[in-house]
């Protein structure tokens, strides 16, 4: 893979609309990033692609969209109130604050300087209040992850649905995060969206699914076009793990800044059900479950092989939506040598998780008869569902088609005289990756389109 910088990534975000730093007029935000209108587009498409392959495509899993106004007592017997914290540290030189883990031979990153605070720890949860008054009885947290309201909705899922182990409950939501130094562009932020699959299963056949999750995963981010060769699986060694993990894999990925995390695959036991269940002594839960005096529910499923009560085991993919799409920016980003001093930015993104699928070109800008059969091409394409099509009329046709390679459109369709003047109609069809160009009719794009995309 031919190195790509975060600068250049960057810039065409920027640029082509992808991403923005968020009050960008006020000097931004650090840790926080605004969708444009083909960020929008291509996040969407991952999330869809994401949903589709977990709930749409098997039988064993449902979906869930759940409050990001979380509870106190949730994230107090979760454990994160405890232990969601990192270790930070000051640099009383420069006054710069980072995390402790961060630190390289005891220097700070900014200035060198030695005389840094010594590393205390800082809880990462946005806190804030709902109601009038702001005091502790009112207080709560926007959510730093989405599985919790999995967990606390389990009874309620499993009692709607009538589901038997294993089976799954997915979510796509945002999460929130105090990062101390949120860094890297999109890689880690204060807000950012997950999707996680929480997968139940009987005790004793954990490490089974655990692995055969690791593989399926490994699978669809091949489907997404990020090849094997460039992912890696890290095994968290036990002592770097949750306080919730039984075992934990990390699929890597070569970002620009370094191979880093973009998926983790957790085996979190009976931990999160049994620490939200009430009376879980009688249930002979594991040991380092919370007494829980406050909830109201046992958070079980009736096994019916044995005729008894089963707390599941449960097995985590949690895939971190903004590194996804980072991931296949940068996988698909090429600068590419035309010759006799010609060359072009080209995103060769999979046909699905691509902004728009088909841009509509006119030959020349404003003319009547040429936009009037674009607009019809349009309205027709819309209803094949294949996702955005694009009119362009910027006049200049060039330029059109090196936009498009830019934002990752796989096929432009040119409407040109031609079009308008011979029977039977046809039009010029454009594909990004080849250049090769070629005429179909009119009255055959449906098909062709059909077959391109989801043939």
């Amino acid at each position: 893979m031919v190195a790509k910088t975060m600068d250049q990534l960057v810039s065409l975000c920027k640029r082509r609309g992808f991403i923005f730093q968020n009050a960008d007029i006020y000097g931004g935000m650090q840790g926080v990033y605004d969708y444009g209108p083909l960020g929008v587009e291509l996040k969407n498409n991952l999330k869809a692609a994401w949903w589709r392959s977990m709930v749409y495509e098997r039988d064993d899993i449902e979906g869930l969209d759940a409050a990001i106004l979380t509870n106190r007592k949730v994230l107090h017997y979760s454990g994160h109130e405890d232990t969601f914290s990192d270790p930070m540290t000051d640099c009383r030189k420069c006054k710069g604050r980072f995390r402790a883990d961060h630190i390289k031979d005891g220097k700070c990153p900014n200035c060198g300087s030695t005389d840094l605070t010594e590393p205390r720890p800082f809880n990462l949860m946005f806190k804030t209040t709902v109601g009038p008054v702001d005091n502790a009885e009112n207080l709560a947290y926007l959510r730093p992850e989405t599985a919790q309201a999995i967990f606390t909705q389990f009874k309620n899922v499993v009692d709607s649905t009538s589901r038997k182990l294993p089976f799954g409950i997915a979510q796509i939501g945002k999460s929130f995060r105090n990062e101390i130094t949120p860094r890297n562009f999109i890689f880690r932020v204060r807000e950012f969206e997950q999707a996680e699959l929480e997968y139940f299963v009987m005790p004793g056949e954990d490490e089974k699914w655990h692995e055969m999750w690791k593989e399926a995963r490994i699978k669809w981010w091949e489907e997404q076009g990020l090849p094997r060769e460039h992912i890696n699986i890290y095994t968290t060694p036990k002592e770097d793990l949750a306080h919730y993990a039984k075992a934990c894999y990390d699929i890597e990925y070569q970002f620009p800044h370094g191979m880093e995390e973009l998926e983790g695959i957790a085996n979190r036991t009976d931990y999160d059900l049994g620490n939200h269940t009430k009376g879980q002594d009688e249930l002979n839960l594991t040991s380092h479950c919370h007494p829980n005096s406050d909830s109201t529910t046992k958070l079980c499923i009736r096994d019916d092989e044995s005729n008894s009560w089963v707390v599941p085991f449960v097995i985590e993919p949690s895939m971190g939506v903004d590194r996804g799409v980072l991931a296949v920016l940068t996988e698909a980003y090429e600068e590419e040598d035309l010759g006799e001093g010609n060359s072009r930015i080209v995103l060769k993104l999979k046909k699905h998780l691509a902004p728009i699928k088909v841009a509509i070109i006119p030959l020349k800008k404003n003319n009547e008869a040429i936009m009037n059969k674009c607009h019809e091409i349009k309205q027709n394409l819309l209803k094949l569902g294949i996702g955005r099509v694009a009119l362009e009329n910027t006049g200049n046709i060039g330029k059109a088609y090196r936009r498009h390679d830019e934002v990752g459109t796989p096929l432009c369709i040119t409407v040109d005289f031609e079009t308008i003047e011979n029977q039977p109609e046809s039009v010029t069809i454009r594909d990004r990756d080849t250049m090769e160009q070629h005429r179909v009719n009119i009255a055959d794009l449906p098909t062709y389109l059909r077959e391109y995309f989801l043939g």
